[in-house]
């Protein structure tokens, strides 16, 4: 794998050389714009490493130009940025014109290398449009716990699997109930983490005031109450994933100090003034939209761009109708067998009214349907008229239905997706990540509901 270096500065160039090549990678190196654009027109790496600057300006504009025109040339090729902290909102604007990630000077040796390595890996996974059964992924990966067959499911987990063994942070998305946490504990089980911790955080639990106690830790005497030494959760996810759900619930202060943590890959425990190395693969998960937070100054842009590495979105259940039987009857034989009930069967009335139903709470909010249904019923098999006594009534301003004047599945999907190409000027690559999809998918897509788009 060949990886271009693009800095006006020799000694970074010989610095990044000499650790690329003891990584494994071979590396090309250029000092200006121009020269690096004549390379390019003859070759294509697999990554691009890209200074800011190169003049006595410091602004960033020959960076941006020069990455606007790498991007016309290979528009597919990652590119890792390189900046200092100070110009990180730099950063966050090379990344919206095209840019994969981006590190500060001075890097972190393993931490770039980390990067380099799972952007390779998530460029070559965007570029694989083939699409998986059930049986093969259940051959390649450990998918237990995660039931399902319907093809919006498949997408996702053939991402969780592909993209296990990097250490790239990921971002889950979707409605409550769907499934995020089990999303991100099949990529633990799958990664070379597997046999170190797996640590839930819900940040919306967590206030403020105790955040850097709950996540980094404190020494006995750190402050008033400290009574005893406490290990963070960072501490105790050492050498394995942290999963942080609910991550749009977190203050912009405390989002600053998470920020940190990514960037610098380094944290320090109350009390103590010796930084603690991060061994950390983050995981986050939200069922808020991020992108409309940003826009109205309640999440950080570079926060955001900073989890958002890779993006998986799970599927609502209305989305894969399909699944809902096989769901339905797995949570009736669980709740049978905690109870030590006889086997209860769905009638196929029963199994139509389900397929119906819009359920917005999702997985969850069927599981509790079947565990209510089953537990208050005293017969063998449960029909419509059983199911009607205890479904949840729909609330009110749910803008999800099949006729009724409201929107089809089909009309919604052709929204999300027009959206999604406004949000990302067009950039199909991102669009795929940002909906959860691979390229060939949303390509289907684009064919399905008549979406132009440019090739």
């Amino acid at each position: 794998m060949s990886i271009l270096i693009i800095d006006d500065d020799i000694a970074v160039c010989t610095s990044l050389a000499l650790l690329l090549k003891q990584a494994g990678f071979k590396a090309h190196t250029t000092n200006t714009p121009d020269e690096a654009l004549l390379w390019l027109r003859q070759n294509t790496p697999s990554l691009i490493l890209m200074d800011m600057n190169y003049s006595i300006e410091t602004s960033g504009r020959e960076g941006l130009e020069l990455l606007q025109k790498v991007r016309i040339f290979h528009p597919d090729v990652p590119v890792i940025l390189i900046t200092g902290w100070a110009s990180i909102s730099l950063a966050v604007e090379g990344i919206k014109r095209g840019a994969s990630d981006f590190v500060s000077k001075p890097w972190d040796n393993d931490a770039l290398l980390q990067s380099i390595k799972s952007n390779i890996q998530w460029a070559d996974i965007n570029s694989d449009n083939r699409s998986s059964t059930r049986k093969e992924l259940d051959k390649i990966f450990d998918l237990s716990g995660i039931l399902g067959e319907h093809e919006s499911l498949m997408e996702v987990l053939s991402i969780a699997g592909r993209i296990a063994q990097s250490q790239a942070t990921v971002l889950i998305t979707g409605e409550s109930g769907t499934g995020k946490e089990l999303i991100a504990e099949a990529i633990h089980k799958n990664s070379k983490r597997k046999n170190k911790p797996f640590v839930k955080v819900n940040l919306g639990g967590i206030s403020e005031s105790l955040f850097e106690s709950e996540m980094f830790g404190h020494k006995k005497g750190a402050f008033t109450d400290a009574v005893t030494d406490r290990t963070g959760r960072f501490q105790l996810a050492a050498g394995g994933t942290i999963f942080l759900d609910e991550i749009a619930e977190l203050s912009l202060n405390s989002q600053v100090k998470l920020l940190r943590v990514l960037q610098e890959h380094t944290f320090e425990v109350l009390g103590e003034s010796k930084p603690v190395k991060a061994d950390v693969r983050v995981i986050c998960a939200t069922n808020k939209n991020l992108i409309e937070m940003v826009n109205e100054g309640t999440f950080r842009e570079d926060l955001y761009y900073r989890i958002n590495l890779i993006h998986i979105h799970n599927p609502a259940l209305r989305q894969r109708v399909t699944d809902i039987p096989l769901l339905a009857n797995s949570f009736i034989k669980q709740t049978c067998s905690n109870n030590q009930l006889p086997e209860i069967s769905l009638s196929p009335g029963a199994v139509s009214f389900l397929k119906k139903q819009l359920f917005p709470g999702n997985i969850r909010e069927l599981k509790n349907l079947m565990e209510r249904t089953v537990l208050m019923v005293n017969k063998i098999q449960i029909d419509e008229s059983d199911l009607q006594k205890y479904v949840d009534e729909k609330p009110a301003g749910l803008n999800v239905t099949d006729k009724d004047g409201l929107s089809t599945l089909d009309e919604i999907e052709k929204d999300a997706i027009t959206k999604a190409m406004n949000v990302y000027n067009g950039n199909v690559s991102r669009v795929a990540r940002a909906l959860g999809l691979s390229r060939g998918a949303l390509y289907r897509r684009f064919e399905k509901h008549k979406i132009p788009y440019e090739h």
